[in-house]
């Protein structure tokens, strides 16, 4: 067990003098209670980067920032000697310890705090019929607001995520890429697996996004007790709108393209043929990296394949079977060993060994992207920019210009029925045009 602690003066709705020095203890990253240090001062006597009353400062009661220092650092450095002298402890037995010392000065109030709004979100997870794929993404963005909450120096609750903080949180998340440097000690105790990156436009959407399906679930009451964890919801009527995602025109490789890929000679990179293996597969299959990765060989019934689409993985689950065609079949009886349907790699090498393989196939023609941080549109070449991603994207659009029947191809690929997202993929082309025209003599 991991023990850590914040201090912080309570903020008490537009109060600003005298008010509680708290001490917020952490057990694994986890806030597991709120005690109050006994001792009082302004909001603008304390300096929050190094949580402490600033020098030369005296509180209502005469006693001196040196003094209150002293005494918080005292109290600070308990929770971490008691941590590791008693790794097996509970949050009662440092408590005992800490009113001890606490209360030679002032008596000492503590009172165990309500469910917060991340024991809340942690419910959620378990509650909300969500695949893990998109569970380990609410949790990046429940990391994200807990950071947010230790650079602003604020507890968030249900009651005060409004309008206002929302936006201060936008900005937190258009900067964040910058504050790594300035507030290391915010990412040692919230740490991601690589360092902020500068988002772009759409990724801070969806984070929102997210957000909202959390808010509206604990407006929602619950099916026991008949009673929601809050009735504040930001994202209401007239509250906080979540600016429309830009994208461009999605490209693909056409099958000519993919069969060149097949068709490569790739004896010198005998590894990376393989993956190329697993691409062509992909492209023939048309279903997400994440649904890719969790097949086995009991995924082939009666020459095709069948999966449970997880992006969709709520009460109306989605089935997809695709049959195989003669290349799927090919591909399939090279890898017959492995318990897995095909050898897979970690998505991130898988990604990188695609980008490789479309540069050996010289596939490596100009398209047009929108950057994904500026939400420019760029001209890069396709090997540059090609992922597992481009391989659905290749099943749907050449699917489409063959039947251009959206509910067809979205029963192979997954999509719900006038899927918002699927409608992307339906790339009006010179052919299609050219077939729309002559339908009319």
């Amino acid at each position: 067990m991991i023990a850590s602690s914040k201090l912080y003066p309570e903020k008490r709705k537009g109060i600003v003098t005298n008010v509680p020095i708290q001490m917020h203890i952490f057990f694994d990253n986890k806030r597991v209670t709120v005690f109050s240090t006994g001792f009082r001062c302004d909001i603008d006597q304390w300096e929050d980067t190094k949580q402490l009353m600033k020098r030369n400062q005296a509180n209502k009661k005469g006693q001196t920032s040196s003094t209150i220092n002293i005494s918080l650092n005292a109290l600070r450095g308990m929770v971490d000697t008691w941590a590791k002298n008693n790794p097996n402890g509970v949050i009662e037995e440092l408590l005992k310890e800490l009113r001890t010392v606490a209360g030679k000065k002032e008596k000492v109030e503590f009172s165990a705090p309500e469910q917060t709004i991340f024991d809340a979100f942690d419910e959620f997870l378990i509650k909300h019929p969500l695949s893990e794929v998109r569970k380990n993404n609410f949790r990046v963005i429940k990391r994200a607001l807990q950071r947010f909450e230790m650079y602003k120096n604020i507890v968030l609750t249900f009651d005060n995520l409004t309008f206002d903080i929302l936006n201060e949180f936008k900005v937190f998340l258009v900067n964040e890429h910058a504050l790594f440097t300035e507030r290391p000690d915010i990412y040692e105790t919230f740490p991601e697996t690589r360092t902020p990156q500068k988002r772009g436009q759409n990724t801070i959407n969806d984070i929102f996004t997210k957000i909202r399906t959390f808010v509206i679930w604990a407006n929602t009451p619950d099916p026991t007790t008949k009673i929601a964890k809050t009735s504040n919801n930001a994202f209401g009527t007239n509250g906080y709108k979540i600016d429309e995602c830009v994208y461009g025109t999605p490209f693909y490789i056409t099958i000519d393209e993919r069969n060149q890929l097949y068709k490569a000679d790739l004896k010198a990179r005998p590894q990376l043929a393989i993956q190329r293996d697993i691409f062509v597969f992909q492209c023939l299959i048309g279903c997400r990296v994440g649904d890719l990765y969790g097949m086995t060989k009991e995924n082939v019934i009666n020459g095709a394949i069948e999966y449970v689409a997880r992006k969709t993985n709520d009460k109306k689950k989605i089935t997809v079977r695709v049959p195989l065609n003669a290349t799927a079949k090919e591909i399939l009886s090279q890898y017959t060993e492995y318990k897995t349907l095909l050898p897979f790699i970690s998505e991130q090498k898988y990604n990188s060994a695609i980008k490789d393989m479309f540069l050996l196939a010289k596939l490596t023609r100009i398209v047009t992207t929108i950057n994904p941080t500026t939400g420019e549109a760029e001209q890069r070449p396709i090997n540059e920019v090609a992922s597992s991603h481009l391989a659905r994207r290749c099943f749907i659009g050449n699917l489409y210009k063959q039947v251009k029947d959206p509910n067809l191809v979205g029963s192979l690929s997954g999509h719900k029925e006038g899927s918002k997202a699927f409608a992307r993929y339906r790339e009006i082309d010179e052919d299609m045009k050219i077939d729309l025209v002559n339908s009319l003599m």
